[in-house]
């Protein structure tokens, strides 16, 4: 059986901004915000912003900007 992750507190913005409800959420905001503060990539960052957006209650307005600027990249 796995041990839950460590909780860790979180900001007000990000108790208003994202629904952290399970232990597989915190372990996501978790390794999101230890890349933040890595030097990585652009194109990484870009993806790092992503899977953030999907701990927001409206996650799927995110995946469409992201998806119309593929259409518009090759298109």
């Amino acid at each position: 059986m796995k041990t839950p992750i460590k909780k860790f507190p979180l900001t007000k913005l990000e108790q208003k901004k994202y629904v952290i409800s399970t232990n597989k959420d915190y372990e996501i905001l978790s390794k999101v915000k230890h890349l933040e503060i890595l030097n990585i990539s652009k194109q990484d960052k870009s993806l790092v912003l992503l899977i953030k957006t999907q701990l927001e209650s409206d996650w799927r307005k995110y995946l469409i900007q992201a998806l119309n600027q593929l259409l518009r990249k090759y298109s």
